[in-house]
């Protein structure tokens, strides 16, 4: 059968439709936050200072998450309910908070990131 038959409706393979077969479309389904996110998030933040919050918005993969960034680049990210929760929850604490997709994701951040890759790859042995 020539490619151009599949498009005339000629010849017998047929491409089945996922969606009205009532199997998988591709789609995912993202966890929900819950109570043990929020409860990270608080021990994360005991011992740490000039935190800041950037509130990183609803994706194909992700649902709504807070990234925490401490003065040195250590950081933490969880989901939380909305971005509304987000801002409030920065607010209580007085932890100043971003829209990520507006602002980015910090240097120090980064910086923290590639002085960990540095580390791990000094400690590891030879020949890996």
């Amino acid at each position: 059968m020539a490619w151009w038959d599949r498009f005339r409706g000629g010849g017998k393979v047929r491409m089945s439709n996922p969606a009205k077969d009532g199997a998988r479309t591709g789609s995912t389904r993202v966890r929900a936050s819950d109570k043990a996110d929020e409860q990270h998030l608080h021990a994360w933040l005991e011992g740490r200072h000039g935190v800041e919050g950037f509130v990183e918005p609803r994706t194909a993969v992700s649902e709504v998450t807070l990234l925490l960034v401490a003065h040195d680049g250590a950081w933490t990210r969880r989901r939380v309910p909305s971005v509304q929760w987000a801002h409030g929850f920065c607010n209580r604490l007085q932890i100043p908070s971003y829209d990520a997709a507006v602002v980015g994701i910090p240097q120090r951040m980064r910086d923290y990131n590639s002085r960990v890759r540095q580390e791990q790859k000094k400690q590891r042995p030879p020949g890996l």
